[in-house]
């Protein structure tokens, strides 16, 4: 509600009435919030603004009512869009008087013809807010409709009219739908600009998701680069399966020929089309894997149901050719196991497809998960089966990683329990360690004192989430000898409960955790504890750090209440900050956090341990250890054994520190 309604200038800050209520027209709401529209006003975010326009015009080539799109690149930052479908309704918009169904589509959110699934089965536009928002957060657009055999044309900016719907002319060779637009700096910045590489990957793309379309690329001479010719001329009658070739060049695979195909979903009751899937997936012999999902054209980065659907039928599949060749082994497969090292595509096209954001990064529709499986299982099957060679030597590839996996996992439990029994004997009541035998997805948060670790054992998850408080402040290792290091107790029970080693004896394949989270009071002692429990890190376990296992939690350090809304402050700025933006006008009753220990487990794990509501920072090193001189030479100067670079340190910065600062 606060992205709609704020206070009016006019307002005193005491008074809220009706004058302090703001009504946003139009498309105001995205302009002031562009966030909840696109994802933000990143270079992500202005991607998604062609991406938008993009998707409209496969929305038509996927209906079957076009088969061209250009895509035109141009100086000064602007896009232009050409399909040649149906063309944007121009007649008068029964709702709105004196508008065209054109400006209503552009000027209005929530309009369109996707919403009733009349006009499109499937479509991968934001059903009413993407042309609408591409609208309102650029400086110039422009549409032209070819429809009818006659050209229409119209003007906006910032989401409003700048003209009105003007007939250009006979038109009777062309249909369609143009439109041209010029993102606004005010919103992305006066440096923002188009990616010329990324567009042209991503109009590529959408030609690989239906075969069907034919995609003209076209860039001014200027923006030409090794990877982006100024023309070129997308169309794959294969589909993914010519993609998947493409990306797996001369590569050895485990099996000769992908697995690849097409599959209509089942029709409903009533006989309408429910959508349809289609695949690509190779098992190379040397690779990392890559995992692309689509939904209606859309990139899914973060799967979603789909992909369920998809690693549930490979999953089941497999197992049940290995039943049939009577492989026991085969039943022990898990869907990472056959997932491993994977090159796949996968576009499913639904009806009312529902999206875990606005910027549908992630697929959630229910039945998409069921329809998928359906849809892949027995093409899988008849894969394996109809030639017992082929099937064979997946499965054995299988098999090898599920032997590795399981080996991988005994060795991590001997070695959790041998640190268990030692832990026993030296660390009595100390570390609180988590249920989990696999390391994967498991955390131990280091925290101050039994106090924060008897909150800390409350909130967590015990399944994943291990509790090891220590005492105070640790010994500084940048200015302590190699014996003290070796007899300070502390540092001896975090390197037990770690097991991974120290320096030249590091084994990451020995480390108990994924993450290790560092979870101190935001306050300057908490800060301090935090700061030489890096320094250890930094300089015992490097690798640690460098690989990215090391993270610093935020906890809040002022709980703000006004009626019914709690919001939680790290800081002084952030506490400033929320109670300007989200308490405007209203009495805030202020609470200050005296450490960890004071706060309630509920709180604790909404705040700082919960991984779907906390926020984390992760410490990391160059990977390139030429790199790394800047920071040693840092960790030296500020905690190393000569005091005079802190002392001068401090001196130089003294003059910046408020008066509250140096009392706290």
């Amino acid at each position: 509600m606060s992205d709609l309604f704020s206070s009016s200038a006019s307002s005193t800050p005491d008074s809220y009435d009706a004058s302090s209520i703001e009504v946003l027209e139009g498309l105001e709401p995205v302009r002031r919030r562009p966030g909840m529209y696109i994802g933000g006003t990143d270079d992500r975010a202005l991607h998604h603004l062609a991406a938008e326009v993009i998707d409209n015009a496969m929305d038509e080539a996927v209906a079957g009512h076009a088969n061209r799109i250009e895509v035109t690149l141009e100086t000064g930052n602007r896009l232009t869009v050409t399909d040649n479908g149906r063309g944007i309704p121009v007649d008068p918009h029964p709702k709105y008087p004196g508008k065209s169904a054109l400006e209503v589509i552009m000027t209005t959110l929530h309009s369109g013809g996707k919403f009733e699934g009349k006009a499109y089965s499937t479509s991968g536009g934001l059903h009413g807010v993407g042309v609408s928002v591409v609208n309102a957060l650029s400086t110039d657009t422009i549409v032209e409709v070819a429809r009818d055999k006659t050209l229409y044309r119209q003007s906006f900016a910032r989401g409003n009219a700048t003209s009105k719907l003007e007939t250009v002319g006979a038109a009777p060779n062309r249909r369609g739908t143009t439109v041209a637009f010029t993102p606004d700096p005010e919103i992305f910045g006066a440096d923002a600009k188009f990616s010329p590489e990324r567009l042209y990957k991503l109009a590529r793309s959408k030609a690989y998701l239906f075969a069907g379309v034919e995609i003209r690329w076209r860039c001014d001479p200027s923006l030409v680069s090794a990877d982006v010719p100024e023309t070129a001329v997308f169309q794959f009658p294969g589909g993914l399966a010519d993609h998947l070739a493409e990306q797996l060049g001369e590569r050895p695979a485990v099996t000769n020929q992908p697995f690849t195909g097409r599959q209509p979903f089942p029709a409903d009751p009533s006989g309408e089309p429910q959508g349809s899937a289609e695949w690509a997936v190779a098992w190379p012999l040397y690779s990392d894997g890559s995992e692309s999902y689509y939904c209606n054209t859309i990139p899914t980065p973060d799967g979603g149901t789909h992909e369920a659907g998809l690693r549930a039928a490979l999953t089941k599949g497999i197992r049940a050719f290995g039943e049939l060749i009577g492989n026991k082994k085969a039943k022990d497969i898990t869907a990472d196991d056959v997932f491993n090292g994977v090159e796949l595509m996968l576009s499913v096209f639904i009806r009312n497809p529902h999206f875990q954001s606005q910027t549908k990064d992630r697929l959630t529709s229910l039945e998409a998960a069921r329809f998928v499986e359906a849809a892949v299982r027995d093409h899988f099957d008849h894969y394996l089966a109809d030639n017992m060679d082929r099937g064979r030597a997946l499965l054995g590839s299988i098999v090898e990683r599920m032997e590795e996996r399981l080996r991988r996992r005994a060795e991590r439990e001997v070695q959790r329990k041998t640190a268990t029994s030692a832990r026993k004997l030296r660390l009595p009541g100390k570390l609180t360690d988590c249920s989990s035998d696999d390391p994967d997805g498991t955390e131990l948060f280091i925290v101050e004192g039994d106090s924060a670790g008897g909150s800390a054992k409350q909130a967590r998850d015990r399944k994943t989430q291990a509790i090891l408080p220590i005492r105070g402040k640790i010994l500084n290792v940048a200015s302590a000898s190699a014996d003290k290091i070796r007899a300070n107790q502390e540092i001896a029970d975090l390197n037990l409960a770690l097991g991974c080693g120290t320096r030249d004896k590091w084994n990451e394949e020995a480390l108990r955790y994924e993450r290790i989270v560092i979870m101190t009071d935001a306050d300057v002692d908490g800060a301090h504890i935090a700061t030489l429990l890096m320094t250890f890190f930094f300089q015992e376990m490097p690798e640690l750090v460098r690989r990215g296992h090391l993270f610093l939690a935020q906890p809040p350090l002022y709980r703000l209440t006004a009626g019914a809304k709690t919001l939680y402050a790290r800081d002084d700025a952030h506490r400033a900050e929320l109670e300007a933006r989200e308490f405007k006008g209203k009495k805030v009753e202020v609470s200050r956090f005296k450490g960890l220990g004071e706060m309630n487990p509920s709180q604790l794990k909404e705040t700082t341990m919960d991984p779907a509501t906390r926020s984390m920072l992760r410490v990391t090193l160059p990977a390139a250890y030429e790199d790394r001189q800047p920071v040693k030479d840092l960790v030296e100067r500020l905690m190393g054994r000569d005091p005079a670079p802190r002392f001068e340190f401090i001196q130089s910065r003294a003059s910046a520190l408020e008066d509250d600062e140096i009392d706290a």
